[in-house]
């Protein structure tokens, strides 16, 4: 299950649990049911982030590739710009279909390059949205926790405090 999902589960275990008598903000929530929903959702979030280290580990791989596609395109260039260079007969043809030819190579590279950043920007985005998501949905949880707390708190001073009559 998606951790955002077990969060929300969560929440409407909380949202829905049966009121404590007399209290409006107090509610009965099974223990066990609870620590083992939040047990689930610790377990589940180290995969994503796994999963975001390895998105990592790809956009490097697919930036080593392709920096050795250009290199080899711009050294293949380069090799039939000095063997077109060679032969006195097309000397300036070679030069100029030699720059084309590195020319190209080098738009082929900084096209890969910005593909490759486009990939890994678009993963991270979106692995971004996620973890906001996420961490909005905990900030919210801990909020109506804190919130119930103290209410229980405050519920109990009174009690325990004698009537002035």
């Amino acid at each position: 299950m998606d951790p955002l999902d077990r969060i929300d589960e969560i929440i409407g275990m909380v949202e829905t649990a049966r009121s404590v008598p007399m209290s409006r903000n107090n509610a009965m929530v099974d223990r066990a049911e609870m620590i083992g929903a939040l047990e689930e959702l610790r377990v589940e979030l180290p995969v994503d982030l796994r999963r975001a280290a390895a998105l990592l580990d790809e956009r490097d791989k697919i930036m080593d590739a392709g920096k050795r596609e250009a290199d080899r395109i711009i050294s293949e260039g380069e090799a039939e710009h000095a063997r077109l260079v060679s032969v006195n007969e097309i000397t300036v043809s070679a030069e100029h279909e030699g720059a084309r030819i590195v020319a190209e190579a080098r738009a082929e590279a900084q096209r890969l390059r910005e593909e490759v950043d486009d990939y890994v920007d678009t993963a991270l985005a979106n692995f971004e949205q996620f973890l906001t998501r996420a961490l909005a949905s905990i900030e919210r949880g801990r909020d109506k926790m804190h919130a119930l707390r103290e209410i229980g708190t405050f519920a109990g001073e009174e009690n325990e405090r004698p009537l002035p009559f």
